[in-house]
């Protein structure tokens, strides 16, 4: 029987980030909304966050402290520098990513953000890049506390970071470049226009 994971009150708890760097998986409050999370360098944690959301061609988001973590992750700095202007922010790019296939899940490009949130930065510094998707099972409205996370994932998961009731929040909006304008992926936290201008 697996025990009963713990609810941990900040993201700055010193026991998150062992259990981050020991494998684990688990549910924290993001810059956006609660995410599943895992380190992005442990293929075996990655793998089992996936078998969580049962979830096939169809990756999550890397969250980065900065574009040296990416660079160092296996993402390639010249795809990186093209979109720096629009971090750190509750905006998700997908760049091509070959090499990180376990990450991709063999769609050879990957979302990934530097968010603006000071607790979670700090966090990333230690950690390391983070993968991370919304925090529910296929087909579900993501969690907006804990409650709803623990009914998703009950002790199925390492860990929970409690951060409150998160209701009001958007998940980040997703965008790719292509041929020089803006695709939107996925509306979210930011309104872009095509030109990649972020709209108040």
């Amino acid at each position: 029987m697996r025990p009963t994971p713990p609810i941990l009150n900040t993201l700055s708890d010193p026991l998150l980030l062992e259990l981050l760097l020991s494998g684990k998986v688990g549910v924290i409050p993001t810059d956006t909304v609660y995410g599943l999370v895992c380190r992005a360098t442990d293929q075996a944690a990655v793998q089992h966050l996936y078998g969580l959301k049962h979830r096939e061609h169809k990756p999550g988001t890397v969250i980065a402290a900065d574009i040296n973590q990416l660079v160092d992750l296996g993402l390639k700095a010249r795809y990186l520098k093209a979109v720096e202007q629009f971090w750190p922010n509750p905006i998700s790019i997908i760049i091509p990513s070959s090499e990180l296939g376990y990450l991709n899940q063999g769609l050879g490009s990957l979302a990934v953000r530097l968010p603006s949130n000071q607790e979670l930065i700090n966090l990333l510094f230690s950690s390391g890049p983070l993968l991370t998707t919304s925090a529910n099972t296929n087909g579900q409205n993501p969690a907006n506390n804990m409650a709803e996370a623990h009914h998703y994932f009950e002790d199925r998961v390492d860990f929970y970071v409690d951060g409150g009731d998160l209701s009001g929040r958007q998940a980040s909006t997703v965008i790719r470049i292509v041929d020089d304008a803006i695709e939107i992926v996925r509306p979210g936290a930011v309104n872009i226009d095509e030109s990649g201008r972020i709209i108040a």
